[in-house]
């Protein structure tokens, strides 16, 4: 009975050190998900105000300031649609370094509008 404890001594510290590399690189991953998805609401909301500026006739310039200062890679387009302006957003975001995501986001204001 003691010989089968004695070769059973450090194969917790073992499975350990295997598990641990993909546990660690899950997590890491699973935190520039989050990431990712916290840029993809910030970008919604940047293009949601873009779009108000454009269409109460501010600047496309103006709108585009917005967009940056809240994801600052992101490249913004305006253009019309009947009597709506609408904003819209593309970035790419990318996971591990490995991984690229491309977020677009797009809003619509009324023309003239408060």
């Amino acid at each position: 009975m003691r010989l089968l404890c004695a070769d059973e001594r450090g194969s917790v510290a073992a499975e350990l050190a295997l598990a641990l590399p993909a546990v660690v690189i899950t997590l890491l991953l699973g935190a520039s998900v989050l990431g990712a998805a916290a840029q993809q609401v910030a970008l919604q909301d940047a293009v949601a105000d873009a779009a108000r500026l454009l269409g109460r006739g501010e600047s496309a310039a103006s709108a585009q300031a917005v967009v940056a200062a809240a994801v600052p890679s992101a490249h913004m387009s305006g253009h019309t649609r009947g009597e709506l302006i609408c904003a819209s957003a593309q970035v790419d975001v990318r996971i591990g370094g490995l991984i690229r995501i491309p977020l677009s986001a797009s809003s619509c204001a009324l023309s003239g509008g408060l």
